[in-house]
């Protein structure tokens, strides 16, 4: 029987609804992901596909262990590591800081961490600025040190959140070269990415999510030729279109009825804070 790497069972993950009277929203709650279900094979590559606020970043964090989820169930053979930008890095630190820390916290003995030091020093081209704080970074500085300490961490599970939609294309072609030596050696990895060419030349499948649900999950192509028929779709409405199209998908989500007036609101929210 083939033991996969991700096996996701009807998960779901719920965020409550806060607006300005407390007492009256704290019962309103929306589905951020709604029964997925999926398995990753160890050795695949797979590209999420989805438009803004489908639920990909949150996908991402409870991939990476970081977000809890609701109600389903989630299995995941292997140690797996998640490069975004910012994520998991302490501003007030340096680069080099940020890369001790992580090995304290993963209980690294200190040539094992030393030979992490190397490795990052050599990958991000960082060079001086791997001894400043991290809050003078730019996002690509950000991104190069984050996705190569990860890299040097060498997990058996990569999932790459837009880590790769900053910075210059040179390192970001380098940061793919990489991954597809990573993909020979038999390594994991969840690609998440705006970019369809990416996502086509780099992966075996994709999964498609829309509305913080499954809307396609199969061969990279197939999927990709679909999605990016939707994306021109969205592109041909007009603004009350989108406004129609986006209420529809929220209603879907959405665990309890709400009054009249209340799709503003959380548009809103939604809009500031996925």
């Amino acid at each position: 029987m083939e033991e996969y790497a991700i096996e996701f069972r009807d998960v779901s993950k719920i965020y409550k609804l806060i607006g300005k009277d407390k007492k009256k929203s704290e019962d309103k709650k929306f589905y951020a992901l709604k029964q997925i279900n999926f398995k990753i094979s160890k050795g695949e590559v797979v590209g999420i596909l989805g438009t803004n606020g489908s639920g990909k970043s949150t996908m991402a964090t409870i991939l990476a262990g970081i977000s809890e989820i609701d109600e389903g169930e989630m299995i995941v053979n292997g140690e797996q590591a998640l490069i975004a930008i910012n994520t998991g890095l302490n501003n007030q630190l340096t680069g080099l800081e940020n890369i001790e820390l992580k090995g304290a916290l993963l209980g690294l003995k200190p040539h094992r961490v030393k030979e992490i030091i190397d490795g990052v020093a050599d990958f991000s081209e960082l060079g001086e600025f791997l001894y400043q704080p991290v809050k003078k970074y730019s996002s690509g500085m950000k991104s190069r040190l984050g996705f190569s300490i990860n890299l040097c961490l060498d997990p058996d599970i990569l999932i790459v959140d837009e880590a790769l939609s900053v910075g210059d294309k040179g390192f970001a072609n380098k940061c793919l070269k990489r991954m597809k030596e990573l993909k020979t050696e038999g390594k994991t990895i969840v690609f998440i990415s705006h970019s369809l060419p990416q996502v086509r030349e780099f992966c075996d499948t994709a999964l498609w999510i829309e509305g913080g649900m499954v809307r396609e999950y199969g061969e990279v192509d197939p999927v990709s030729d679909h999605y990016s028929k939707y994306v021109d779709y969205l592109n041909s409405l007009n603004a009350q279109q989108k406004k129609e199209e986006n209420e529809k998908k929220f209603q879907q989500r959405l665990i309890v009825d709400e009054k009249d007036g209340f799709w503003d609101k959380l548009l809103t929210f939604f809009q500031k804070n996925f």
